[in-house]
């Protein structure tokens, strides 16, 4: 077939289709979106499986969980926090395993681009003990997804494709394979995906005997590669994913290479390694994300006569992204030229709101409605409307991570905040907002939640929203807020004072309040009137 010019995160899902996926499901989250942008783009085309959004990534990963069980072969997809709230279903699938092929693309992100946190989802795989792959480049990225889909089923489990920011966002060529049909309908056995206890004890001790056979399938797997060098025993470099292609940028035309193993999959090809660790003094491990493999050389202790250097050594940065430059200092090579920009300095301009947003609006009347309220606070959610915590707004106070608002906003008026206040998108609201809202409904909590409801999943690229319009409306009425007490606001400076007085009266109120912002994104109406 003829070659293809994709993003990292496009050559996963080509990857996934060319292996015969029957659907896949996501909720949108950056670096990991343009895997479903692209699954969408090509389903409705092709018509030849189910592309889908989800309304979080618990949700996401049950619905992939349950093609699997079907026999037929589903990805699901998104960013490292993502997999935080799929945990739980993540956790219980390494012991039901899969049925068809199941894979988990995640999508790292070191630097934290966009991203409350740095997490390093290998430790996810290793935790839940399954299969993962990390590729060092787009073709990789295609062949690793393929092959996870084999591998998934042949030793029935989960397995991990690990990505990061550069690699997901970062276009490249590559060479696609014939594609295979798609699996026919076959059910799982009800003992392997019943998760009694004295079902789950069998299929935990399974996952256990397991993990010798994985180790051998990474030892003996082609994307690991051992270069060694007789004539350079002071030296030897074990880099993974990313990183190996910083490494090799570096020592292209030295002219005496150290040794170098590439490490693509984990658990770590331990056989590999012995025989690198064994021909040199020094090992420098360079690996985007948490030392993971550093620290399993590394142990307590270390390793007798031999010098193991790399994140916690100080030799790399333990927080951020590498980078050829940091990389080149690591092996002891002397910095590139750079050219020198005089008196030039960036900008450091923070993000902002989109001139015009609706989110803006909303903070004007807020910070109108809250003027003499000393005690107050506006505890904020993850979307476009976090970035009201800079000037000109200074608005909002907290933000943790998805829907954390809404309990958070309860816990403090429990606590003697007054007035609490909460925001929160109409996405995220029905990503998490909403068993946090069913609680303080119950308890009548003294809050005023204010949901933003621009019609979409603005922050990722206006992806479909499951919680807006009149549904919204139906769904806070339905978790138990008095109607009298959901308000509906059209966030527009004309409407400044009467939106403010809307939330003055709301914070009067003892008791539970949901005051919902409506109006469209600028930038997805923009949108629409093109198409």
């Amino acid at each position: 077939m003829n070659k293809e010019i994709l993003l990292g995160d496009e050559a996963v899902a080509l990857g996934a289709i060319h292996a015969g996926l029957t659907a896949a499901y996501s909720y949108p989250g950056t670096p990991a979106s343009e895997i479903m942008e692209y699954l969408v783009k090509v389903s409705q085309e092709s018509h030849g499986f189910i592309a889908s959004w989800s309304v979080n990534e618990k949700v996401a990963y049950e619905e992939a969980l349950g093609v699997s069980f079907a026999g037929r072969r589903a990805l699901v997809s998104m960013k490292h926090v993502g997999l935080n709230v799929a945990a739980d279903p993540f956790m219980s699938s390494s012991l039901t395993g899969a049925n068809g092929g199941f894979v988990v693309a995640v999508a790292d992100d070191p630097s934290m681009h966009s991203s409350q946190n740095e997490q390093d989802s290998r430790f996810f795989a290793q935790f839940a003990q399954i299969f993962c792959f990390e590729p060092s480049d787009h073709q990789e990225a295609y062949d690793m997804t393929r092959q996870a889909f084999d591998l998934s089923e042949d030793m029935n489990i989960p397995v991990m494709i690990r990505l990061v920011t550069r690699l997901s966002h970062s276009r490249s060529s590559v060479s696609p394979g014939e594609p295979r049909r798609p699996n026919d309908l076959h059910f799982g056995a009800r003992q392997c995906w019943t998760l009694l206890p004295a079902n789950a004890r069998t299929r935990f001790r399974r996952i256990l005997d397991l993990q010798a056979e994985l180790i051998q399938f990474s030892n003996a797997s082609t994307f690991n590669r051992l270069e060694l060098n007789p004539k350079n025993t002071r030296l030897g470099i074990i880099a993974s994913g990313i990183a190996y292609n910083y490494v090799l940028e570096n020592l292209h035309g030295a002219k005496e290479k150290p040794s170098i193993l590439k490490i693509s999959t984990y658990p770590i090809p331990e056989d590999l390694v012995k025989t690198l660790v064994g021909s040199v003094e020094t090992i420098l491990v360079a690996e985007e994300g948490y030392p993971l493999i550093e620290r399993s050389l590394k142990g307590l202790f270390g390793i007798a006569g031999k010098n193991l250097v790399g994140k916690l050594s100080g030799h790399l940065p333990l927080s951020g992204e590498l980078s050829p430059e940091v990389v080149r200092t690591a092996v002891d090579l002397k910095p590139l030229p750079q050219r020198q920009l005089g008196d030039f300095k960036p900008a450091g301009r923070p993000p902002q709101l989109c001139q015009g947003c609706p989110h803006a609006d909303t903070f004007n009347a807020l910070k109108k409605a809250l003027e003499g309220h000393e005690r107050s606070n506006v505890f904020s959610d993850i979307g476009c409307y976090t970035l009201g915590y800079y000037p000109p707004y200074n608005a909002v106070n907290t933000c943790v991570c998805m829907g954390a608002s809404v309990g958070m906003a309860r816990g403090g008026a429990e606590a003697g905040i007054h007035p609490s206040i909460a925001v929160i998108g109409d996405s995220t609201f029905g990503h998490s907002g909403i068993t946090a809202l069913l609680g303080a409904a119950a308890f009548n909590t003294n809050m005023v939640l204010i949901i933003l409801d621009n019609c979409t999943v603005a922050m990722t690229g206006g992806q479909p929203s499951f919680a807006s319009g009149e549904r919204l409306l139906k769904i806070i009425e339905g978790v138990g807020v008095p109607k009298e007490h959901i308000r509906v606001i059209e966030p527009l400076p004309k409407y400044l004072e009467k939106n403010a007085q809307v939330i003055k009266e709301e914070i009067a109120h003892p008791g539970i309040s949901v005051i919902v912002a409506v109006r469209e994104c600028l930038e997805e109406a923009r949108k629409k009137r093109k198409r």
